[in-house]
């Protein structure tokens, strides 16, 4: 999905209605999400109102939104070479799944996923995914 000129725009009508000093720079997306650059740091209240604006568009989904949160990716973890559907189940594996198991290995105990898990199927015939984590 591609936001265009327009939807900085608005966001910053919507800030300006809120008297907010900040304002967004552009919009662009990247895997699993969509990354909005400002001139400073936001508040909550600057988050919110920005993702009651983006939950409005038509073309997004909002259960697809979680809440937004300022950058905190310090580090990713690739995971390569995972089956994209799960033996015995047929079921695709999704960002849930990952999270889960993520969060049931102690070697993950003080880590905080920035994102949700992106998984992506390497190619359209395999069975083989990749999966991206930002913690």
């Amino acid at each position: 999905m591609l936001l265009s000129g327009k939807h900085v725009t608005n966001i910053n009508r919507a800030l300006k209605n809120i008297k907010s000093e900040i304002m967004a720079n552009f919009v662009h997306t990247d895997y699993c999400r969509l990354i909005i650059t400002t001139n400073k740091v936001t508040s909550q209240s600057d988050l919110s109102t920005i993702e009651d604006y983006i939950k409005n568009i038509n073309t997004i989904e909002s259960e697809d939104i979680t809440t937004p949160c300022l950058p905190q990716l310090k580090s990713y973890l690739k995971i390569i070479g995972l089956l994209y559907i799960l033996k015995d189940t047929n079921v695709p594996i999704n960002s849930s799944v990952i999270k889960t198991i993520i969060k049931s290995m102690y070697i993950f105990n003080d880590v905080y996923l920035a994102f949700k898990p992106c998984v992506i199927k390497v190619l359209p015939k395999s069975n083989i995914a990749t999966i991206w984590v930002n913690i």
